[in-house]
């Protein structure tokens, strides 16, 4: 039992091949499947996908790099949106400062109004965040105080100060096939004390493949060798903390429930 609480079923690389994509997935014991969107061209494609396949759900957002062609979505049309009960999260959104694809105040602004929908909607928010920890932050906490919502950030590769703030703020982290990389020392101490009831994993298909498929396009199925790594990194035993994480999952994303 394996969720793999992030991927873009729907991209190039895995769109073409996905019936394919979600057999390997399912013979590796993934049962659940969070297929992202980041730009609202793809919307209709990632519902259609999670309307056909039980075992996948979607998301709708605005990715940080696509801000500044998107200022017409607000938060009133991600809500109206995210009723569909197989949209099960809002996003990804956040802010990206190492490409700075979009204005940086418009990253901010677009983040604030898919934290917004998500409070409104009552689903999940999922964080992208990239060499902007103190602004991310800064949104989150000042948003909380505006109205509790949930949230898990996605990808992970902050600090450990930035995880302790996120998880002070009530959020889950989700933990990508970086940790499997030797560069990744700092990412590893960080998800080896992360609490389990706060872990979700992910594999952000088809990018960031782990050991052993570094150099292949990502998928679901991979994130088995993800679980496999952390379980012997945090010692835990692999299949409890594939069970494990797989129930965070539904937790978090409670439109997924079984």
């Amino acid at each position: 039992m394996l969720a793999d609480s992030h991927c873009h079923l729907n991209y190039k690389g895995l769109e073409e091949r996905q019936a394919e994509i979600l057999a390997n997935a399912r013979a590796r014991g993934v049962t659940a499947m969070l297929n992202i969107a980041t730009r609202e061209r793809e919307w209709d494609a990632v519902l259609a996908t999670a309307e056909r396949e039980p075992d996948v759900w979607a998301t709708v957002g605005i990715h940080p790099h696509e801000a500044d062609e998107h200022p017409h979505v607000d938060t009133a049309k991600l809500v109206a949106r995210a009723r569909h009960p197989r949209i099960a999260g809002i996003g990804e959104s956040g802010l990206d400062y190492y490409y700075d694809h979009s204005d940086r105040a418009r990253q901010q602004a677009s983040f604030r109004a898919h934290i917004a929908a998500a409070r409104e909607a009552e689903v999940p928010l999922v964080v992208h965040t990239r060499d902007a920890e103190d602004d991310t932050y800064a949104i989150l906490a000042e948003e909380m105080g505006k109205g509790a919502y949930a949230a898990v950030i996605h990808c992970f590769t902050g600090t450990a100060d930035f995880a302790d703030k996120c998880l002070e703020l009530g959020f889950s982290i989700s933990i990508s096939g970086i940790v499997t990389f030797k560069s990744a020392r700092d990412l590893q101490a960080v998800a080896a004390r992360l609490p389990i009831e706060r872990l979700l994993v992910e594999t952000d298909a088809p990018f960031l493949a782990p050991v052993p498929h570094r150099g292949k396009p990502g998928e679901p199925a991979f994130v088995a060798d993800t679980v496999a790594f952390l379980a012997q990194l945090r010692g835990d035993e692999a299949g409890e903390l594939a069970a494990r994480t797989a129930a965070n999952f539904h937790a978090l994303f409670a439109k997924t429930a079984p």
